[in-house]
C-alpha cells in the first residue's frame, strides 16, 4: 500500500472518530437537557388533587410519648432526620415519599451536589418522611420503606440505604415496597446494614408511629406535595421563577457559608442532630403527589396552585400547563426552560 493511500485511510479513520464524538456530545447534552426539565419539574409541580387524609399510611397517629424515636433524630410536632453536620451553614429541608416518582427525580438529580455539600460541611438535609401515595394509591410501602430507612439510621445507614432505596424506586402502581422481605433484600446493597436487630426493626414496624408523626406533620403544614424541598427556610420551587438547578442550589449554600466555619460535628455521610425543630417556610410552595389544602382545586397525585392548571399525576409549574410523570437519567446539571416533566 502506498504511502498515499494509507493517510487517505487513516484520516478517514479520524474523520469518523471525530464525527462519532461529536455525535456522543449532541446525546449527552439531549439527556441532560431531559434530566434537567424532569428536576426542575419535580421542584416547580402544582396541580392535581389530593385525597390523602392527615394520617395517611393507615392507623392512628401517635403523641410524641408513645412514638418510638431512631437514634439521634429531631422529634417534636415535626419528625426528621439529619443528614450532615448539625452546626453546617446551611440546612435543606426536604419532604419526601419513597414511593413518588418526582421525590426519585429530584433525588437523581440534585444528589450529587447535596452529598459533596454535606460532605464539606456546608450543609445539613433534614429528611421529614411521608406516606402520600400510601394514602391515594392504597398499600403501605411508603410506610415500610420509610421505616426500614429509620431502622438504617439506627446503624448510622440512613443516608446510603435512602438512596438505594430511590435507586431500586418500582413503578409506582407497583407496591413492592411493602414487601418487608423485598425491603430487607435491597438492605443487603449497604455493606453492614442487614443485622438481626435491623431484620426486627423492618419487620416490625418499630418507626411507623415516627412515620405517621411525620405525615399529620405535613398535613397541617400547608404544603401541597412532595417533594417539598426548602433552603434555611426559602421554597426553591420558588426560586428563578421555577428553573432551580443542581448548580443554582451550590451556589446559594456556597454563598450563605462565606465567611463561616464549615460544620465538624459529623463525620462525611453521617447523621445526626437530636431533637430541635425544623427549618419550615410559612409560605409552602406547591410540589408533586400532594395533600389538598384548603385552596386546593381539583385532579390527581398533587396539591392545587391558584395558577396552576390540573391535570392526572400532572406536574404544571405557575408559568406551564398540566403534566405527567418525567424519569431522571442520572447527572443533571444543566439550566433548563422546560416547564413540565416528560411522559413516563
Amino acid at each position: 500500500m502506498s504511502q498515499k493511500n494509507h493517510e487517505g485511510k487513516r484520516t478517514a479513520r479520524e474523520r469518523l472518530q471525530e464525527q462519532r464524538e461529536k455525535e456522543k456530545a449532541r446525546s449527552r447534552r439531549r439527556r441532560q437537557a431531559v434530566v434537567a426539565g424532569s428536576v426542575v419539574a419535580a421542584l416547580a409541580v402544582a396541580g392535581g388533587i389530593a385525597v390523602w387524609a392527615s394520617s395517611a399510611g393507615g392507623g392512628p397517629s401517635s403523641s410524641d410519648n408513645e412514638t418510638a424515636r431512631p437514634k439521634q433524630a429531631g422529634g417534636g410536632a415535626k419528625p426528621f432526620v439529619t443528614v450532615g453536620a448539625p452546626d453546617a451553614p446551611s440546612t435543606l429541608t426536604v419532604w419526601e415519599d419513597f414511593r413518588c416518582p418526582a421525590c426519585q427525580q429530584f433525588e437523581t438529580g440534585f444528589r450529587p451536589v447535596v452529598h459533596e455539600l454535606e460532605d464539606s460541611g456546608k450543609l445539613k438535609t433534614e429528611y421529614h418522611l411521608v406516606t402520600i401515595i400510601d394514602g391515594n394509591s392504597g398499600g403501605k410501602g411508603s410506610l415500610t420503606a420509610a421505616n426500614a430507612a429509620l431502622c438504617a439510621q439506627d446503624a448510622g445507614r440512613f443516608r446510603d440505604f435512602h438512596d438505594v432505596l430511590y435507586a431500586n424506586q418500582p413503578p409506582e402502581p407497583q407496591d413492592k415496597f411493602a414487601d418487608p422481605q423485598y425491603v430487607l433484600q435491597l438492605a443487603g446493597k449497604v455493606k453492614g446494614l442487614v443485622t438481626p436487630a435491623f431484620t426486627t426493626c423492618v419487620k416490625d414496624g418499630t418507626y411507623n408511629g415516627f412515620v405517621r408523626k411525620s405525615g399529620d406533620a405535613f398535613a397541617k403544614s400547608g404544603y401541597r406535595g412532595t417533594p417539598t424541598v426548602l433552603l434555611n427556610g426559602q421554597d426553591l420551587a420558588k426560586v428563578k421563577g421555577g428553573r432551580m438547578t443542581p448548580a443554582d442550589l451550590k451556589k446559594m449554600v456556597l454563598d450563605t457559608a462565606k465567611g463561616k466555619q464549615p460544620g465538624k460535628s459529623a463525620s462525611p455521610g453521617a447523621t445526626a442532630s437530636p431533637g430541635g425543630g425544623t427549618s419550615a417556610s410559612p409560605k409552602p410552595g406547591a410540589a408533586h403527589h400532594g395533600a389538598a389544602s384548603p385552596q386546593a382545586g381539583t385532579g390527581h397525585h398533587g396539591g392545587a396552585s391558584p395558577q396552576a392548571g390540573s391535570g392526572h399525576h400532572g406536574a404544571a409549574s405557575p408559568r406551564t400547563g398540566a403534566g405527567h410523570h418525567g424519569t431522571a437519567a442520572p447527572g443533571a446539571g444543566a439550566s433548563v426552560r422546560t416547564g413540565a416533566a416528560p411522559a413516563s
